[in-house]
C-alpha cells in the first residue's frame, strides 16, 4: 500500500493498526505465531481494510471494528486483499507531542502572529498614505 500519494492519514492508519497488532501479539501467543507470518504484511492488512471498508459502503466504524478487521486479515490463510485504494483516512486518536515538539509548535505560532500582525501594520500605514495623498489637510502649507 505504501506509495508515493499515500498522504499522512494513511499513514497514521497504518502506524495504528501496526501498533494495535504488535501489542496483541505480545499478549496472545497464539496471534503471535500467525502475525508473524511471513507471507503477510501490515501493508497488505490495510489495504484489505480499507476494501473491506468501501465494499461495507460505510463511512465510519468503531476501533474495535476495524481491529477486527486487521486480526481477521491475519487469522485467515486464504483471503483477498484487493488492490490499493488512494484514499483519505482519518485517525481518531491524541498524538503526543514531546516537550520539544511544544516548543517548535509555540515559536511557529509566535512567529506567524508577528508576520500577521507586521502585515496589518504596514497595510494600515500605506491606506494611511494614500488617504493623506487624496485628503490633503487644511494645514498643509
Amino acid at each position: 500500500m505504501a506509495s508515493k500519494n499515500e498522504n499522512k492519514g494513511t499513514m497514521a492508519f497504518a502506524d495504528t493498526i501496526r501498533h494495535y497488532l504488535e501489542k496483541r501479539a505480545e499478549n496472545d501467543v497464539l496471534f503471535a505465531v500467525k502475525f508473524a507470518n511471513p507471507s503477510k504484511s501490515v501493508e497488505d492488512c490495510v489495504t484489505y481494510i480499507i476494501n473491506e471498508v468501501k465494499k461495507s459502503g460505510c463511512n465510519g466504524f468503531t476501533d474495535d471494528e476495524i481491529f477486527g478487521k486487521a486480526v481477521h486479515y491475519f487469522e485467515e490463510n486464504e483471503i483477498e486483499v484487493g488492490n490499493p485504494i488512494n484514499c483519505k483516512v482519518v485517525v481518531n486518536h491524541t498524538v503526543e507531542l514531546t516537550e520539544e515538539e511544544k516548543e517548535q509548535s509555540r515559536q511557529e505560532a509566535i512567529a506567524k502572529l508577528r508576520n500577521e500582525e507586521l502585515a496589518k501594520m504596514r497595510k494600515a500605514k500605506t491606506t494611511e498614505k494614500k488617504v493623506k495623498e487624496v485628503q490633503p489637510s487644511l494645514f498643509d502649507f
